[in-house]
């Protein structure tokens, strides 16, 4: 097998530990990329190459993530990671883990960590590497790893987020919220929505957002149904998908071209939080991107009801 090959097998692997690490779907393609350039310019072969590449592209991302931390500090708004619609890495034994870990509660709650309590958290406990790899992979020994994993889990269980075990009664109600989205049911939309709901939105500076985030199942269910039917008629469309593990939606102009996403957070029956990406910047890979001012101003001047 060339080495091409081999990167090639190894990709899904090494986009997935980037991205749980940095939240950001262009940055670790950049941290994929700059470990195969590395990889490709290693004057020997490694003794195994999942192990070098995976070192590699996690102390790429720990670097970036570093410096990426300082930029968030002054992000205007709140700050949510970009919308994943697939993950590439499967594997059978740790689809749980694979799972939670990608959502966007647990990458919001990654947050918190420090970018090496981050990285060696995101190979322990979601991909399931040994300590010795691990120290080999951050330049910590083994020792100073398990105690950094140990700070991690600390961190982490409170705030842990939880899930409806069961994806298709999940599906299921994401289902009906869709269905009352598109109808305009504020009796529906409050049925599914907890008490405590909240929306919130992230544009970073660069796109119409919510002022601040709408608390409570009536004002969420009530702002929802009011909003969607103008938006239709300004040609606004979306379509359900999956993001991060969750069920969600893309929301697209007249053109096609991508608006915002919506991701939901399921719970004991009923959706806990929306979150909506909205900056520009997040959502190019998704496809061409919406001018969301301009159709702010048209929505504006849509008629109500």
């Amino acid at each position: 097998m060339t080495r091409t090959e081999e990167f090639q097998e190894l990709r899904p692997l090494l986009f997935s530990i980037a991205y749980r690490i940095l939240g950001s779907v262009s940055e670790a393609e950049d941290a994929v990329q700059e470990a195969w350039l590395r990889f490709e310019g290693a004057p020997a072969e490694p003794r195994s190459t999942k192990a070098y590449l995976s070192a590699t592209v996690t102390r790429i991302s720990i670097d970036v993530l570093r410096s990426a931390r300082v930029r968030r500090e002054h992000y205007v708004g709140p700050w949510f990671p970009e919308p994943l619609l697939t993950d590439p890495y499967e594997d059978p034994a740790r689809a749980a883990e694979l799972a939670d870990s990608v959502s966007m509660a647990a990458l919001l709650l990654l947050e918190r960590l420090s970018p090496l309590e981050r990285a060696v958290f995101v190979l322990r406990e979601v991909f399931d590497f040994g300590y010795p790899e691990i120290a080999s992979a951050v330049g910590r020994s083994e020792a100073a790893c398990r105690q950094l994993v140990v700070r991690a889990r600390r961190h982490m269980a409170a705030g842990r987020p939880r899930f409806d075990a069961d994806r298709e009664e999940r599906q299921e109600l994401a289902s009906r919220f869709f269905d009352a989205l598109r109808e305009g049911d504020v009796a529906g939309l409050r049925d599914l929505l907890a008490a405590d709901v909240s929306m919130v939105g992230d544009g970073g500076g660069k796109a119409p957002q919510l002022a601040r985030a709408v608390m409570g199942a009536d004002n969420v269910a009530r702002l929802l149904a009011s909003v969607l039917p103008r938006m239709a008629r300004i040609d606004v469309s979306f379509e359900p998908h999956e993001l991060n593990g969750q069920p969600g939606a893309v929301f697209r102009d007249r053109d096609g071209r991508v608006l915002h996403t919506l991701a939901l957070d399921v719970l004991d029956g009923q959706i806990q939080a929306i979150r909506l990406v909205i900056n520009p910047d997040k959502l190019a890979h998704l496809g061409p991107v919406a001018d969301a001012w301009a159709i702010s101003r048209e929505f504006k001047r849509a008629p109500r009801g």
